[in-house]
């Protein structure tokens, strides 16, 4: 039997590579797709190189996609690629809104001219629920985005709904809450927070600055989630679920846990606070109810709250100990 073909865009973030290495297991043959730059960031991807072919393309460049779609030949594509900084939306709200928004109309029109019947996979996010109408959300909720990375992402989400009910597409969307891994971006506030712990136990700093200690989020383990995305991808009807713990947790009680980690009670002199790490319309509360997820796909989320920020903070506190 013939391995499944899967194209990743997004390849070398914190999603990208997760799916990678979970397909990989899968016996996927796996593509991923990377914009061209002149210093290629394959920091999550480096143990990939081997294993899944590189492709070059831009989700701003529609004939990138063709070409992408064409060399992979594949039987699924998950999107997985946007402009996804939260706090940056507001500084590049242009580009945000063409990569994050348009970019997944790109993909969709370059899957219906390949004239294959190709599975797809939408990256949606929690942040198009911004002021959270229902708490907990679910699928039915009324969604209202409290920043250009919202509603950009809320556009993603539609335009896939339509071409999935407009062309009979297998397109579905993953509504994804606040997940995090080892593998996260420096500028996130979870990764942040574990990286400026890590300096402090092997005393490289003195302090983390952040924003808003008091947002609460959902928050899983990212190589949880890139399972439910193929579960998702498995089913004879795309459908769209929303993919959470239930549970919230704040900064503060992120902060808690990383700081015990390192044998550290009292956190509040290591951390300064700063305005402009604030966001302008602030989303306090984001809470999701994966019901259907687990009626329908049999996903549970496998790692604990703690357990997540024990190995953020313990994979930080091992690469500065290892330089």
């Amino acid at each position: 039997m013939a391995k499944k073909i899967a194209l990743i865009t997004g390849i070398n973030g914190m999603d990208g590579s997760h799916l990678a290495d979970f397909l990989l297991k899968k016996e996927y043959k796996v593509y991923g797709l990377e914009r061209r730059s002149s210093a290629k960031n394959r920091t999550n991807t480096s143990h990939l190189e081997e294993k899944i072919t590189f492709l070059t393309g831009d989700l701003a460049d529609q004939n990138s996609l063709i070409r992408a779609i064409k060399q992979s030949n594949p039987d699924e594509v998950y999107n997985l690629a946007s402009q996804s900084f939260v706090g940056k939306s507001w500084d590049i709200p242009e580009y945000t809104s063409d990569v994050t928004g348009l970019g997944v109309l790109r993909v969709l029109e370059a899957i219906r001219e390949y004239r294959k019947t190709i599975k797809f996979y939408q990256a949606s996010s929690s942040e198009m629920f911004g002021r959270m109408v229902e708490n907990p959300a679910k699928e039915s909720t009324p969604f209202y985005p409290r920043s250009p990375y919202g509603i950009s992402k809320l556009y993603g989400h539609w335009v896939t709904k339509n071409y999935r009910e407009s062309y009979g597409m297998f397109a579905c969307s993953g509504i994804l809450f606040n997940h995090e891994s080892e593998r996260r971006g420096i500028e996130f506030v979870t990764r942040k927070i574990s990286d400026g712990v890590a300096k402090i136990k092997c005393g490289l700093s003195d302090t983390i600055t952040l924003g808003n200690l008091d947002a609460k989020r959902d928050w899983g383990y990212a190589p949880d989630y890139v399972e439910a995305m193929w579960l998702m991808m498995q089913q004879d009807i795309s459908d769209d679920f929303v993919i959470s713990t239930g549970e919230t947790h704040s900064i503060r009680e992120f902060l808690d846990i990383a700081f015990n980690s390192i044998d550290i009670a009292d956190w509040t002199k290591y951390v300064k606070q700063d305005e402009r790490f604030m966001r302008p319309a602030e989303v306090d509360v984001l809470r999701g109810d994966s019901t259907k997820a687990k009626k329908q796909l049999g996903w549970e989320p496998q790692t604990s709250f703690k357990e997540l920020v024990r190995i953020m903070v313990n994979s930080d506190v091992e690469k500065y100990e290892n330089k």
